[in-house]
C-alpha cells in the first residue's frame, strides 16, 4: 500500500518536511484556492506538482475536485460546471496525477458537532452527536419540516440538551456544523444554509441517485482516456442530514454507483471511518465485496452509539476491524499484481487523528494535526508489516511501505 498524507497546500501548518518525517511518500491534495467551479489549468497543476516533488514526494491522489451544487441538482448552469470538472480531470491526468477522489454530498460535506471532544487519554477527538445535531436542525436553524424527520424521544432529548447550552455553546455548535471543515466545498451562515437546503426540496433519493449516475457516465470515459482512477467518497456521516438525500452511504448505494459504469476507472474511496459510522454497514464485508473497485483508502476508526452518535477513536481502537480490513486490501493488491494491473498498489492515508501533545493549542486543521496522524500512520504501518509476514504475502517482492 502506498502510504500517503493529506496536505492542504502551502498554508497547511503541517509542512511537506513533516510529511517526510512521518514516513509517507504520497501526497493527497487539491488546488484548494480554486474551489469555485473553474477548471484547473495545466500550469496550476504543474506548479503544485513541482512543489511536492521538490520536497521528495509524489502527488499520489487529488482530493478533491469539487462537485458544484448545480451538478448534483442537474439544473441551472450544470453543463458548464460538468465541462469544467472534466477539464480539471483531464488536466490532472495529463499532468501525471493518477487518482481523483470526489464526493456527492448535498449542501454540507463531512460534518461534526464537536471538534474538541476530550478523550480518556486527555487527547481530543472529532465527534458527531446526534442529539446536538437535531437540537441545531430543529430548534436553532428551525428548518421547515425538521421535526418530521426525527422521532419524539430524540426531539425531546434535543430540546433538553439545547436548554443546557449557553449562547456561546450554540454559536460554536452552529459554526462546527455549517461553517465548513477542512477540504469541504462550502461555508454558510444561517440564512445561507436555509436557502441552499431549500434548493433540494423537490429532490429525493431516487432523483439524487439518477443525477449521480449521469455524472459518473460522463466523467468515467474522460478518466479512462487520461489514465486516472476515480474514487467516490462515502457520505460522512452515511445518513441523511437536514432531510437531504445522501446516496453514497450503503452497500446498495455502491452497487448502483459501480454498475453505472463497469470500468475499473469508476471506483470507490473506501473510507473505513465513514462507512463504519453506520451501524448496519458491515465494513469488512463491504471491503471484500468491492475490493476490485477500491481505488483509494482512508483508514480511520470510529466508536458508534445506538442513536448514531460517534466519535473518532484511535486508529486501532474503534468498531472497525482494522487488521481484517488491511488483510483484505493486501490480498487485493496481490490479486491485482498477479493479473498485471498497473494500479496494483493502492494508495492509502491515515484519515484524521486525535489532537495530542504539543499540537494542543497550536493552529491546526480539525482532524488534520501532525502528531495524531503520525501516530495513526505508525500504527497502521505496523499492521501492514505484520500482515506482510504472513505466509501468503511472503515473496511478493513489492514495496509496501513509505
Amino acid at each position: 500500500m502506498l502510504q500517503s498524507w493529506r496536505w492542504f497546500g502551502p498554508e497547511d501548518p503541517v509542512t511537506l518536511d513533516h510529511v517526510r518525517q512521518a514516513g509517507a511518500s504520497g501526497i493527497v491534495t487539491a488546488l484548494h484556492h480554486i474551489y469555485d467551479g473553474r477548471a484547473w489549468t495545466p500550469e496550476d497543476i504543474a506548479e503544485r506538482k513541482a512543489m511536492i516533488e521538490k520536497a521528495g514526494l509524489v502527488w499520489s491522489v487529488c482530493e478533491s475536485i469539487p462537485v458544484h451544487t448545480s451538478i448534483k441538482l442537474r439544473s441551472g448552469p450544470y453543463r458548464q460546471y460538468i465541462d469544467s470538472w472534466k477539464t480539471s480531470l483531464a488536466n490532472l491526468g495529463r499532468g501525471g496525477v493518477p487518482m481523483v477522489c470526489y464526493n456527492f454530498m448535498p449542501v454540507v460535506d463531512w460534518t461534526r458537532t464537536d471538534l474538541l471532544y476530550r478523550m480518556p487519554t486527555t487527547g481530543y477527538a472529532l465527534r458527531f452527536d446526534m442529539v446536538e445535531f437535531v437540537a441545531y436542525d430543529a430548534f436553532v436553524l428551525e428548518r421547515k419540516g425538521a421535526e418530521e424527520n426525527y422521532d419524539a424521544d430524540l426531539l425531546d432529548k434535543a430540546h433538553s440538551r439545547l436548554a443546557g447550552l449557553s449562547e456561546s455553546d450554540i454559536a460554536t455548535l452552529e459554526k462546527n456544523i455549517i461553517a465548513g471543515l477542512p477540504g469541504g466545498e462550502d461555508s454558510y451562515d444561517r440564512e445561507g444554509i436555509r436557502r441552499r437546503i431549500a434548493m433540494f426540496d423537490e429532490v429525493g433519493p431516487e432523483q439524487m441517485r439518477a443525477n449521480l449516475v449521469e455524472f459518473i457516465r460522463e466523467i468515467t470515459p474522460v478518466a479512462e482516456d487520461v489514465g486516472v482512477r476515480l474514487g467516490i467518497h462515502p457520505d460522512d456521516p452515511p445518513f441523511s442530514l437536514f432531510g437531504l438525500p445522501r446516496v453514497v452511504s450503503t452497500a446498495e448505494d455502491f452497487r448502483a454507483i459501480l454498475a453505472a459504469s463497469n470500468s475499473l476507472a469508476n471506483g470507490m474511496t473506501f473510507c473505513a471511518g465513514s462507512l463504519g459510522s453506520r451501524l448496519d454497514n458491515d465494513v469488512s464485508a463491504m471491503a471484500k465485496e468491492f475490493a476490485e473497485r477500491i481505488n483509494f483508502v482512508h483508514l480511520r476508526n470510529v466508536s458508534v452509539e445506538p442513536d448514531r452518535s460517534f466519535n473518532e477513536s484511535e486508529h486501532l481502537g474503534g468498531d472497525v476491524d482494522m487488521v481484517n480490513l488491511i488483510v483484505t486490501l493486501r490480498r487485493e493488491e496481490l490479486r491485482r499484481s498477479a493479473g498485471g494491473r498497473a494500479d496494483a498498489v493502492i494508495p492509502m492515508r491515515p484519515d484524521h487523528g486525535h489532537l495530542l501533545a504539543d499540537d494542543i493549542g497550536k493552529k491546526t486543521n480539525p482532524g488534520y494535526s501532525l502528531i495524531g496522524r503520525l501516530k495513526g500512520l505508525a500504527e497502521l504501518r505496523g499492521i501492514i508489516t505484520a500482515v506482510d509476514s504472513l505466509p501468503e504475502f511472503l515473496g511478493d517482492g513489492r514495496q509496501t511501505g513509505g
